[in-house]
């Protein structure tokens, strides 16, 4: 058995500063800013939610800006067969720690490891 739930808005960003873009997502959406380079490397950001709410992440990125999500899990290998008996395609594995996939209706979403201390209570169980 595996868990798995969504986790993520990710806003997927085609800038030279992410930092400026952090700024903007900041105030419109009434989120403190946690990091504007959770990595080092000027790629991630953070907003600030509360535990009960998707947690906000912005990425640069080299395409076009648009919104993906993110799916927990405690097994990443079972959580991306699941979904591929569903009709969704991996199309690539990044650093070996997350799946991007692609629906059967053409969006892209990622398949990550469990991003918080724990699930939380609206988790979804599968054999």
């Amino acid at each position: 058995m595996h868990h798995s739930r969504l986790c993520t808005l990710v806003l997927d960003c085609k800038v030279d500063d992410l930092a400026e873009a952090t700024q903007f997502w900041s105030r419109a959406l009434g989120k403190p800013i946690v990091t504007t380079d959770q990595d080092g490397d000027g790629k991630y950001a953070e907003l600030d939610t509360p535990p009960d709410e998707l947690r906000i992440l912005l990425q640069r990125v080299e395409r076009d800006s648009r919104v993906h999500l993110d799916i927990e899990t405690n097994d990443l290998e079972a959580e991306a067969a699941r979904l591929e008996a569903l009709g969704a395609k991996r199309i690539a594995m990044v650093k070996d720690r997350w799946w991007v996939m692609e629906a059967p209706t053409g969006q892209r979403f990622c398949v990550v490891h469990r991003q918080g201390e724990e699930f939380g209570p609206n988790l979804n169980r599968w054999d």
